[in-house]
């Protein structure tokens, strides 16, 4: 994983904050100064952020756990729906389903309502049904698919989620906060970091300040994915080769055990021969 230089966080324009009569106190830490009115971000803090950000991201996606990204505004819609998918973790880029992460079990409900609209359409149901009916079914098929199809995958709650502009997705931010999920998100100067466990601070309103940072992101996560499969292999031949090592010494106790109990019963056979033997030589010695 490579974190950008100085100079390319300046070209994607992630020191730009906002207004100053917008500005939260709480971002005073992460302000370097102010140019015309304008909140400008220290990028030497971004990088550090990032790199710590990218590095914890990297270790929960080698664990095998999902990351949720959330961004629904619109310049950061496509960038996170194709960066997200690159790495197989799930997202939401449309409004934010109230009650995703709290009331997750219904959630799912509506998912499976979705696969089973689909088990509908290939068993043959679906053709047995009215004009009206397909229809209807057909336009709650496509707005399940527009608001949770990004999420079909997503079995049980994510150990992270990552979030573009926390002031616009406060909600999702409170509902992992109160389920004690990590957040990871990009700050601006308006918003409140105390809220996020990892904070990134920098331009959430330019796309190409969410794309560098999202590459970052989504490159620490890959590698932590790729190091998971390295091990799993690794695991398999430590077995492969420990099972046929374990065998070999059961082998030999066996031999031993053959080996240390067939003097024992040679001696017990040949002792009553030995007793045997010098009666047979007094018998002559009587008769003489």
């Amino acid at each position: 994983m490579q974190t950008p230089t100085f100079d390319q966080l300046l070209d994607a324009t992630c020191h730009f904050g906002h207004l100053k009569r917008k500005w939260n106190p709480a971002m005073a830490p992460y302000i370097f100064m102010e140019r015309n009115g304008i909140h400008i971000i220290d990028l030497y803090k971004t990088q550090a952020k990032l790199e710590e950000a990218a590095a914890a991201l990297k270790n929960i996606a080698k664990s095998g756990k999902k990351v949720l990204f959330v961004a629904t505004k619109k310049q950061a819609k496509q960038v996170v729906a194709d960066r997200a998918t690159s790495v197989g973790m799930p997202y939401v880029i449309e409004r934010w389903p109230g009650g995703m992460l709290t009331n997750f079990p219904t959630i799912r409900k509506a998912v499976k309502k979705m696969a089973s609209i689909d088990k509908m359409m290939k068993d043959g149901t679906f053709d047995n049904m009215s004009k009206r009916e397909r229809l209807q079914i057909t336009r709650q098929r496509a707005k399940l698919e527009k608001n949770l199809g990004s999420i079909a995958d997503l079995n049980r709650l994510p150990s992270a989620v990552f979030v573009v502009d926390i002031l616009k997705e406060h909600i999702a931010v409170a509902e992992a906060n109160r389920l004690g999920i990590p957040v990871f998100g990009i700050v601006d100067t308006n918003s409140d970091p105390e809220s996020v466990d990892f904070v990134i601070p920098a331009n959430d309103d330019a796309s190409k300040s969410i794309d560098i940072i999202l590459a970052t992101v989504c490159e620490a996560i890959n590698e932590g994915i790729e190091e998971r499969k390295v091990e799993k292999v690794d695991n398999k031949d430590e077995e492969a080769e420990e099972a046929p090592a374990e065998a070999k010494p059961r082998r030999t106790r066996v031999r031993r055990k053959a080996a240390e109990e067939a003097p024992a019963e040679e001696v017990k056979e040949e002792a009553p021969a030995a007793e045997e033997a010098p009666k047979a030589e007094e018998e002559p010695k009587a008769e003489e």
